[in-house]
This record gives structure tokens, C-alpha cells and sequence, in this order.
């Protein structure tokens, strides 16, 4: 039985790790391929909410190792526990905005899907990574979805 199994936490750990690393790389991609009105307020937003993950992502990487387990680090682990597709194409800033969004609320999911089961186990650094995980995502599609309107 390998560690991963033992923990039931870093399952939905490495889920959200996976979520937010595909968010990541997908927002970054919109940051560098935005075009239009909106470029220069879009761009910036989207510098924003990238460095943030970079950060986040780490922090729950760790979390996974403090944990005993190893922590997902390809491209080939994360296509697989991820909730967040990838973007292969380059879409207008409307439907980049739309997509980031879906996302944001998907990484609120996986999150939400860690805390039950940190709470579950009696893991509260979990639950809190998860709280805290949810707020930010939540607040990051809020910003999104006002640029829709």
C-alpha cells in the first residue's frame, strides 16, 4: 500500500495541486496571448492571478510532502487528476474571461471536495488550505465575471 493511499487527504490534495498548476499555466497563457480593447486591463489581471497560483501551487505541494506522500509533478500526473482542461487554442478575450472563470469555479470544487474530507479526518491545515484556497478562487471569478457584465 503506497502512502498516497494511507492519507485520504492526499487525494483531493493532489487534485487541487493538479486544478490550480493547469489554472496556472492556462491563465498564463491567456496573459500573453490577450489581444483587443481590453488587452491592458486584462493583462494585468491576469499577471495578477497567475503569480498568485505560482505561490499557491507550491504551498500545496508542500502540504502533500508534510504529509508523508509525494507530490504530482508532471504534465502527464496532472492531465490526469486535474478538473481544469488545458487550452490548446487561442481564444478572444470574451471567451478567455468565460473560460477563466469556469475554471476559477472548478478549483472552488476541488477545493471544497479537499475540505470535506481534511474535516472528515480531522486534518484542520488541510481544511484551512482549502478555506483559504476557496476564497481566493471565489473572489478571482467574482473579478472575472465583472468584466462580462
Amino acid at each position: 500500500m503506497s502512502k498516497q493511499t494511507k492519507n485520504p487527504v492526499v487525494q483531493p490534495l493532489s487534485t487541487l495541486l493538479a486544478s490550480s498548476y493547469t489554472l496556472y499555466l492556462k491563465t498564463h497563457n491567456y496573459h500573453w496571448n490577450v489581444t483587443g480593447p481590453m488587452f491592458t486591463t486584462l493583462h494585468g489581471l491576469f499577471m495578477t492571478q497567475y503569480t498568485e497560483l505560482a505561490l499557491a501551487v507550491d504551498e500545496v505541494a508542500e502540504r502533500i510532502r508534510t504529509l508523508g506522500a509525494p507530490a504530482p509533478g508532471s504534465y502527464t500526473a496532472f492531465a490526469k487528476l486535474s478538473k481544469v482542461e488545458e487550452e490548446n487554442g487561442h481564444p478572444g478575450a470574451k471567451a478567455m474571461i468565460k473560460q477563466l472563470v469556469a475554471d476559477q469555479e472548478t478549483v472552488v470544487d476541488a477545493a471544497r471536495a479537499l475540505f470535506k474530507v481534511a474535516e472528515q479526518a480531522g486534518d484542520e491545515v488541510s481544511a484551512d488550505l482549502a478555506i483559504r484556497r476557496m476564497d481566493v478562487h471565489g473572489k478571482n471569478a467574482w473579478m472575472l465575471r465583472s468584466h462580462l457584465e
